[in-house]
Parts: structure tokens; sequence; C-alpha cells
């Protein structure tokens, strides 16, 4: 199970991620993206380890805390944080008062109000619709272990912060959760409210 089984343009990012696994990904992506930053063409504004399109519009209250790419034609809208790793494709929303920490966002996907993306990796033309959070960690186990359902098999992704992989065209309904460890294929919907939980009918055995 690769990137391109969700995201089909996963060679949009300006790096190799074409071989790994999501959560191999997720797993180096500060770095991946901190390296990525340094190598983009023309038209990017660098501060830092902070790259910002000059087609994009980031509201001056919102808060990017690198290694952050945000790529051309994005929006950021008013008190919304980008942080530890976060890469925008082009045409990206991000709206009032949502947190991306550590994920891959691509083309014309949107977490457009008060949303919480924690270590994910988003396709493209994905919606998030008010409210929806991406949940990365079991705040309530002892074993902060995160496994991922492959095939019927609990998967140990080796991570203790892993979020979810949201495939092309995925809608997640407002005020939906998703568990950490959820992987949807591309077109998927999640009801407004849901609770995905796809490792709760299975044991978790290491592999």
């Amino acid at each position: 199970m690769i990137i391109s089984d969700f995201a089909a343009a996963a060679g949009r990012f300006p790096g190799d991620i074409s071989s790994l696994s999501p959560w191999e990904a997720v797993g180096q992506v500060e770095a991946l993206v901190r390296e990525a930053v340094h190598g983009l063409p023309d038209g990017f504004r660098l501060s830092g380890d902070v790259a910002v399109h000059r087609s994009a519009v980031v509201h001056e209250s919102a808060v990017l805390a690198g290694p952050v790419i945000v790529s051309a034609g994005c929006r950021v809208g008013p008190g919304a944080l980008l942080r530890a790793g976060t890469w925008l494709d082009e045409h990206v929303t991000i709206g009032p008062h949502s947190e991306v920490k550590g994920s891959l966002v691509f083309t014309r996907s949107a977490a457009a109000h008060r949303n919480y993306v924690g270590d994910s990796i988003l396709g493209e033309d994905v919606n998030l619709e008010a409210g929806a959070v991406l949940a990365n960690h079991f705040n309530e186990r002892t074993d902060k272990r995160i496994f991922v359902r492959v095939n019927g098999l609990a998967v140990n992704t080796g991570l203790a912060k892993f979020g979810a992989v949201l495939g092309d065209g995925t809608r997640i309904g407002a005020n939906a959760v998703t568990s950490p460890g959820t992987l949807l294929g591309p077109r998927s919907v999640v009801p407004r409210l849901g609770l995905v939980d796809q490792m709760a009918s299975i044991a978790q055995q290491p592999r």
C-alpha cells in the first residue's frame, strides 16, 4: 500500500514519496518538507524554513511554524495554524482557526472551517465540513501505538501520532471525527457527526 493508492497525483509533492506507505511518509514528513523547502522553483517567498508562493493569500493573523510550504493559489484564513512539516499543494484552502500539523494536502482540498488535521494525508479535492477532526493520538490509551486496517488485518504503523489518509474526492461531514489510523479510499463519504474507528472490530496484531 503506497500513497498513490489514495492520492493519484502523489508525484506533485516536491520530493520522492512514490514508494512510501502513507504512514512511512507521515513518520518523516517534517524532514521531507524541510528538504523540499530549499529546492522549490521561482515564485516562492522564503523565510527560514517557511515557503509561501507569491500568489497565495495568507491572512496576517495566521501562524506558519516551519517547515511549511504554501503553494500557488492557496488561501490561509484568519487564525489558522500550519506547523511541523505541512505541505499545501496548489489551490488548497485552510480556513479560519483551522490547524494543520505534519500533513500533506493535495490540490484543491479544503479544511475551511475550524478543522484539525493532524499527521495526515489528504488527496486531491478532499473537503472537510465545519468542525471535522482528523484525530492523530490515542489520548485515552496507555498503549499509544497506532495500527491501520489493511485487508482485514491490523498493521502496526510504528507511530504514536498518525491521523487519517483520505483518498481523492473524499468528503467528511460537519463535526465528524476520524480515529487515529483511518484509511479511506477515493471518493469516500463520512456523514455529519460520524465517527470512523476502523480498528474497533479487529484484534491488533503487530506486523
